[in-house]
């Protein structure tokens, strides 16, 4: 007989559906509290753009989100589930994936391969069907060319490439973005810009972290702010820049 879940199975009543949500979340590392009272959602096929000062508690946030670190307190749910207790693996095949800010691909193996691995335990695919997926993902985002290439054989921008072909074989419906941008240069965050919007095509909802704002802008619908371990501001991408919170905790007293 199978065990009820410990969890309830829709947010209290009243509050909005959304495809992912965290509420009242507190993550304390000993003594040093990175997130306070942190409430964050992101709706179905939306873009949200995070930015904020160094140490505001963004990429803690993706942890939390993504099941890498479970909060000292609050909840997070995802399509209307209480996931607070599951894990990363868990949520994943669930239907929430994230790229890290330093590639982690599976050396000793084939780019083909490495998206093979995501499509098997990522997405729950056996076989051909998995292969399949693999090739679909590569031809998708541009790289079906270097699919018998060795993963450690790529340079910066493939191996961030490959980051996000791999999460995109998880058969994610949110994808959690950490500063894929950062050592590229303009015309290689352009291609990662590219492959961004052709993932959010497919109707995958993206949250993403990043410190180069222009490029941010060049997805993001909404803009999120943080610092302090709080959400300072929420809204219009341009209005979220100009707010006098932001220029002052961000932008250093300059506005955008």
């Amino acid at each position: 007989m199978p065990h009820s879940p410990p969890y309830p199975q829709s947010p209290p009543a009243g509050g909005p559906q959304h495809l992912l949500q965290a509420r009242g979340i507190d993550m304390h590392f000993g003594a040093l509290k990175v997130l306070d009272q942190l409430d964050f959602l992101v709706g179905a096929d939306e873009a949200v753009g995070i930015v904020g000062p160094n140490g505001a508690g963004k990429t803690t946030l993706l942890n939390v989100l993504a099941g890498a670190h479970a909060p000292s307190q609050g909840t997070v749910w995802f399509q209307g589930v209480d996931v607070s207790a599951r894990s990363a693996a868990d949520r994943c095949r669930a239907g929430i994936a994230r790229t890290h800010q330093v590639p982690r691909p599976f050396l000793g193996m084939t780019v083909f391969e490495n998206v093979l691995t995501a499509a098997t335990h990522g997405a729950g695919l056996h076989a051909r069907d998995a292969g399949d997926c693999a090739m679909e993902c590569l031809r998708l985002c541009g790289m079906e060319a270097l699919a018998n290439r060795r993963a450690e054989t790529l340079g910066l921008l493939g191996r961030k490439r490959l980051e996000l072909v791999r999460a995109l074989a998880t058969g994610p419906q949110v994808l959690l973005l950490d500063e894929i941008g950062g050592g590229l240069t303009d015309a290689e965050a352009s291609e990662l810009v590219a492959m961004v919007r052709t993932i959010q095509a497919r109707g995958i909802a993206i949250v993403w972290i990043e410190h180069l704002v222009h490029v941010l802008l060049q997805v993001a619908t909404r803009l999120v702010c943080m610092d302090g371990g709080r959400v300072i501001a929420d809204g219009d991408p341009q209005a979220v820049l100009n707010d006098a919170t932001v220029v002052e905790a961000y932008l250093g007293g300059v506005a955008a």
